[in-house]
């Protein structure tokens, strides 16, 4: 049964589970992707991999239609941040930076994730970049701990970032417009999660929550715009952006990433 507390969705352990099911499907379709995400090959054939990827587990694609976005994953290439429609018109190219998210929803509960991928051999900034975002997230997921608060994982985010920055000296820019959120029986639920803030803010978390954690960086002004297609988001100066994303629940023991992939 669905339990809620101030407006954030309270999942049972077994409700937890049917959405680490759909959080293995979505793993599967990223790993298809990245396998797939080579010089030549373009964005639109990416989308048609992972949708049969998806389909063939059984489930759905969440991105497909909603809020009438055309395809069943963003892909976001270079300068693009977040939310990049495919294209078969769009080829891959070597030294591309591709930021790849995807949801998928099985018996009726979300799962969302997202990879930056290198086509062939990019450069030492942009190798530094992904690391340095999926670092972040990392810091993020290993935040979450029930009784703790929301912004403690933006804070852990942040701090992260800041790190990374002094080690690889470069000022990387966390977009501030987007981040991270509740997720469960829909994508895109409450609590909104910032990647940046002060620690011991916002809610509570709890046994039974879901969060989505995906930072997002820059190579330079974490200023955004968005294109005339009303869904890809670019950096205003050209600078090239990363962003890592995993589902998270909050268990007595600690996070649990319902979008890892499966261990061999």
């Amino acid at each position: 049964m669905l339990r809620r507390g101030r407006g954030i969705e309270l999942k049972s352990a077994g409700e937890l589970a049917a959405m680490r099911a759909a959080g293995l499907v979505v793993a599967r379709a990223l790993a298809a992707v990245a396998e797939h995400a080579k010089p030549g090959v373009s964005t639109g054939e990416l989308d048609e991999l992972a949708e049969q990827t998806i389909r063939d587990a059984g489930a759905v694609p969440s991105f497909q239609g909603y809020q009438g976005f055309p395809a069943s994953i963003c892909a976001s290439v270079n300068e693009q941040i977040v939310h990049g429609i495919p294209s078969r018109a769009q080829v891959l190219a070597e030294g591309d930076l591709l930021s790849v998210d995807c949801g998928a929803i099985l018996d009726d509960w979300h799962g969302d994730s997202a990879v930056t991928l290198a086509v062939g051999e990019v450069g030492a900034g942009d190798r530094k970049l992904s690391a340095a975002t999926r670092e972040s997230m990392l810091a993020g997921i290993a935040a979450v701990r029930a009784g703790g608060r929301l912004t403690d994982i933006s804070h852990a985010i942040e701090t992260a970032v800041h790190a990374a920055a002094e080690r690889d000296g470069i000022e990387y820019g966390i977009v501030q417009e987007y981040g991270g959120h509740g997720i469960g029986s829909r994508m895109h639920m409450e609590p909104f999660l910032p990647n940046y803030g002060k620690p011991g803010r916002g809610p509570k978390l709890r046994v039974g929550m879901a969060i989505a954690i995906e930072p997002m960086l820059t190579l330079g002004s974490p200023e955004t715009q968005e294109l005339d297609d009303e869904w890809t988001v670019v950096t205003v100066d050209g600078s090239r952006a990363a962003h890592w994303e995993h589902s998270v629940a909050v268990t007595e023991d600690g996070p649990w990433v319902l979008t890892a992939p499966e261990e061999d």
